[in-house]
């Protein structure tokens, strides 16, 4: 199995006719993903190396059976797009899309929880589940299809735990970027509870990143309720006080959000922290052996 996407996806992309939109829709097509529509206001009827195009993911969903729709449009009409994917009727909403404004985010995030619409990101790079499908920008060529799950924060250093994961001979159930910025629509703990409740996930890869108290709070959810090994990695060691680092989340203030206080919380609750990505795909190995 896997989590969030696989064979039975039907992908509707919002800006399919757009520049990013169609490079990256057609490369998760290309990949395997069921592409079965694009959305673009005014441009109902034209189709993207055959896939139709329409107006509205409503369209999308009732002529075309979409039921996961990605977000690939400018950041100033992206909350409208996510929300009227909610409203459509889809399962999952993955936006890929950043910057867009905290408040239009604050009210779309409540928006999908009283939906029960299940949201990634935005700023985010998507989700894989190798050998199943792809949506949004995960470069496939480095993951292959195993018994680990990996949650993210970070697309680069994601990529990476997947190579050497990859060379040394395991590979990944699903692959979850759930994105950096200060209001997403899924966080640490959402993702744990997939994992937990997936048969062929073996083991959790966490990777997290300095700023507020995600992985903190992840700690605690694991000791409670994952009965399986977790080995995890915090980006920013080196980051001075006060300045932000990346995501727009990713900024520390004193000893609160440091990388070494989320490794202290996470090693209180048994979970083996690596101080690199080599180390970190080095222990999850280590550990699945001598599962």
């Amino acid at each position: 199995m896997s989590i969030i996407i696989d064979g039975n996806t039907k992908l509707a992309v919002s800006g399919l006719t757009g520049r990013e939109g169609s490079v990256h829709g057609l490369r998760n097509k290309a990949y395997g993903t069921d592409l079965v529509a694009g959305v673009t206001p005014g441009k109902g009827g034209q189709n993207v190396e055959g896939t139709p195009v329409f107006d509205t993911i409503a369209e999308a969903v009732t002529e075309a059976g979409a039921n996961t729709s990605m977000i690939f449009v400018p950041a100033r009409f992206a909350a409208p797009a996510i929300n009227e994917a909610i409203d459509s009727g889809v399962e999952t909403v993955i936006a890929i899309t950043e910057g867009i404004p905290v408040l239009d985010m604050l009210a779309t995030y409540w928006k999908a929880k009283e939906a029960g619409v299940r949201l990634i990101g935005p700023n985010c790079p998507g989700v894989l589940s190798p050998g199943k499908a792809n949506v949004g920008i995960i470069p496939d060529r480095f993951f292959d299809p195993g018994p680990i799950g990996v949650v993210s924060k970070s697309g680069t250093l994601t990529y990476q735990i997947g190579n050497e994961l990859k060379q040394a001979g395991t590979g990944n159930s699903s692959i979850v970027g759930i994105g950096g910025d200060p209001i997403i629509g899924s966080d640490f703990i959402d993702i744990l509870k997939l994992y937990e409740a997936d048969p062929d996930t073996e083991l959790i890869v966490m990777v997290g990143e300095i700023g507020g108290d995600a992985e903190e709070r992840a700690a605690d959810f694991i000791a409670a309720e994952v009965s399986k090994p977790v080995v995890a990695y915090i980006a920013g060691f080196t980051a001075p006080p006060g300045k932000q680092m990346g995501h727009a989340g990713a900024i520390i203030s004193g000893s609160s959000g440091t990388a070494q206080a989320k490794k202290d919380a996470l090693e209180a609750k048994g979970v083996r922290v690596g101080e690199s990505p080599t180390e970190t795909a080095a222990i999850a190995v280590e550990t699945l052996r001598g599962l």
